[in-house]
């Protein structure tokens, strides 16, 4: 997945920004909450990461290509390295379940935020 059509994809859920944190990730987030974090390296093919369940995520590492996500890897984010790794429909469904897990989880009062934006 490319980086245009990563950020089509997390655009379009519901409350979801984006913005650079660290000089060269590119983060998409509901409410202030990471859901999804591209490097932006040039040359490279950039390396995405995103939430899962714990179950997702012990089956995603078994992948050739997908590791667990440094740093974040213990609240279950993989960092898929190799693009061929999963086809499109399974990044769109994946990325559409990390922005679940983490909308879901957030506090009442930002949950009730966004229901009156």
């Amino acid at each position: 997945m490319d980086i245009e059509t990563l950020r089509e994809l997390c655009l379009s859920m519901p409350h979801a920004s984006e913005d650079v944190k660290w000089q060269n990730d590119l983060c998409f987030s509901v409410s202030g909450k990471m859901f999804c974090v591209a490097g932006l390296e040039t040359g490279t093919t950039p390396q995405i990461s995103f939430k899962c369940t714990p179950e997702k995520f012990a089956e995603l590492t078994e992948i050739e290509g997908i590791i667990p996500a440094p740093y974040v890897a213990r609240y279950h984010w993989v960092a898929v390295q190799d693009p061929t790794a999963l086809d499109e429909g399974d990044f769109e469904d994946l990325i559409t379940k990390s922005y679940l897990l983490v909308r879901d989880k957030l506090s009442a009062g930002a949950r009730k935020n966004l229901a009156r934006s």
